[in-house]
């Protein structure tokens, strides 16, 4: 029975060219529901092909169409229907998932003239809609992040997709929130665009949060072990930095980080002991550097943790999948 079903199913091309014309009538509710129900008819005989075209396809014209709730329902449910067709984790499906993502609008919130009740209302509702396409792109990436890691070769996914979810939590979303950006960035394979991006925060955030925040995205680089990273984000804050005139925030705890990628560069334990001393208030500011540092010294010295593994909030933010 099935396969007899399988047969009469038609080529989707059909559908696809009227469902188009609901969604370009304005018919966005209606369409909906007939991409859903049209693309799980040929997913349940597993023509996975056909149900990713139809969902591509929809997803790409409701987002072009701003309707974001809809256009993010559909591009999940394309990532769901790779895993369901086991479809590998190559540039074609990289592609197509990269093609989806830039569609998701991105639209400035208004903070030039704030003067009225009215204006005020218009950045709430601007804010709350901000809210909900971070949550629908941030949805489909971490859908997109977990099917990377199952059939792709990286056991965290992929790191492009890590940076498109950085990328895009840190420029739509209205509350920034660098910790979850920082640990995107630091999976992905791009330091220097990690630099701009802190650079940029630290064009808007208070005196005392830039250095924190540079010093937090190199001791995560660093909690993975990777040194080179944290090196090349340094060295490209400074010079975008250097570019515009200006001077890495001087304090101890930057002092503390410049000693730390010096240290790791030989076998120094003892030393790192003693900066982890020294620098002790400047290490207490961010509950997170204390126990990354434990990380790094037994990555880097094999030193033995106070308990087993990635503890507390450091495991917590590698942990797969996250917003």
């Amino acid at each position: 029975m099935s396969r007899s079903f399988k047969r009469e199913l038609p080529p989707p091309q059909a559908s696809l060219e009227k469902l188009e014309k609901m969604v370009n009538e304005g018919s966005y509710y209606e369409a909906q529901q007939m991409y859903k129900s049209t693309s799980a008819r040929y997913a349940s005989t597993q023509r996975y092909s056909e149900a990713l075209d139809i969902l591509e396809s929809g997803a790409l014209l409701q987002l072009n169409h701003q309707e974001v709730t809809c256009g993010a329902e559909l591009a999940t449910l394309f990532v769901e229907t790779l895993i369901k067709g086991k479809f590998p984790c190559n540039n074609e499906t990289l592609g197509r998932i990269r093609r989806i993502f830039e569609a998701f609008p991105r639209i400035s919130l208004p903070l030039e003239l704030l003067v009225d009740d009215d204006d005020m209302q218009k950045l709430s509702e601007a804010m709350v809609a901000a809210k909900a396409r971070v949550e629908g792109c941030c949805t489909f990436l971490r859908t997109a992040l977990k099917w990377s890691a199952e059939f792709g070769a990286s056991k965290n996914g992929s790191p492009e997709f890590h940076e498109m979810l950085a990328d895009y939590m840190y420029s739509e979303s209205p509350e920034t929130d660098m910790v979850k950006v920082s640990s995107h960035f630091v999976r992905g394979n791009d330091p220097k665009k990690f630099a701009k991006t802190l650079v940029n925060f630290m064009s808007k955030c208070y005196p005392e949060e830039d250095d924190v925040a540079i010093a937090r995205g190199v001791l995560m680089y660093l909690s993975q072990g990777n040194l080179r990273d944290a090196n090349i984000l340094m060295d490209e804050i400074k010079h975008l930095l250097e570019l515009d005139e200006l001077d890495i925030p001087q304090s101890e705890l930057m002092q503390f980080i410049e000693y730390l990628l010096l240290t790791l560069e030989r076998d120094a334990y003892p030393l790192m002991k003693v900066l982890r001393q020294n620098f002790k208030s400047s290490i207490e500011r961010d509950p997170l550097f204390d126990e990354s540092l434990d990380e790094i010294a037994e990555r880097f010295y094999n030193a033995k943790r106070r308990s087993g593994g990635i503890q507390g909030l450091l495991g917590d933010l590698f942990k797969m999948p996250m917003m």
